[in-house]
């Protein structure tokens, strides 16, 4: 019985994420003409509509910016979170306690209430309206999680590793490159992932904090494409395919890492 109840709730599962999928991509290949869009296929599928979408929507330039953003955010979020998770896991320092309970207040910090004192701090050292007015804005805000989630990692690890390292002399520099920085690739991959996705799909800072529409980030500029064409289904379904593929595109090139960075700890 159990076993027939745990099957059930993956199915549920599994239908209340591909069942919407699918619904935004048939919507896409229906006729710009038609208001109400069902669930079944179209018979003849308009595949011009991701052209027109891309065009007219200007994702070209949106993307490139979501992805410079990514790839500003992603690489340093990860080398300062690797680096508080090993102090704060590995070493002794007398504030460890107190340095880990605020980063982790900032777990419950909400973007809406940064976001004015953020615009003003940035404007005042003419940051504003750069792709860094969003970097850095980011990076902060995905270091508690990154620290918590690095931390959990190394504490998880035998110490006797670091211990027999130290005995034979080496730096806690090269314990990190040569010792616990191999066996952390999963936590990585995930975090890096997370990290991607979540720079990827940011939509106020970068609405905010960007004035050039050009410039601002995909997600942010769907929805500005939304207000423009809100009335043609399937070509905002296209749109909202476009903004998202990537990310689905990404996800399934690193399931297997982010899986397995997911039960890594449980399985330690």
């Amino acid at each position: 019985m159990t076993r027939h109840l745990t099957r059930l709730s993956l199915l549920v599962a599994a239908a209340s994420v591909l069942v919407p999928f699918y619904a935004i991509v048939a919507a896409s290949l229906r006729p710009q003409d038609e208001l109400s869009p069902g669930l079944g296929w179209p018979s003849d599928p308009q595949w011009h509509n991701y052209a027109d979408a891309w065009t007219t929507g200007g994702f070209a330039e949106l993307m490139r910016s979501s992805l410079i953003i990514a790839c500003g955010v992603v690489p340093i979020a990860l080398i300062l979170a690797t680096l508080a998770g090993y102090g704060l896991s590995t070493m002794r320092l007398a504030a460890k306690g107190p340095i880990f309970a605020l980063l982790m207040l900032g777990l419950a910090l909400p973007y809406e209430a940064i976001v004015i004192p953020l615009y003003y701090d940035l404007k005042t050292v003419g940051l504003l309206n750069t792709y860094w007015a969003v970097i850095l804005p980011l990076i902060g805000a995905f270091m508690p999680f990154g620290v918590f989630w690095m931390r959990n990692h190394f504490e998880s690890l035998p110490p006797e590793l670091t211990e027999a390292a130290a005995m034979d002399g080496a730096s806690s520099g090269q314990i990190l490159r040569k010792i616990l920085l191999p066996t952390a690739r999963p936590a990585l991959t995930t975090l890096g992932l997370l990290y991607f996705m979540w720079a990827w799909n940011q939509f106020l800072l970068a609405l905010i904090l960007i004035q050039d529409p050009s410039m601002r980030t995909a997600p942010s500029g769907l929805g500005k494409f939304i207000q423009a064409y809100g009335r043609n289904i399937p070509l905002l379904s296209a749109g909202t395919v476009i903004v998202i593929v990537p990310v689905v595109i990404l996800y399934l090139f690193f399931q297997r890492h982010f899986v397995k960075g997911i039960l890594q700890g449980a399985v330690k």
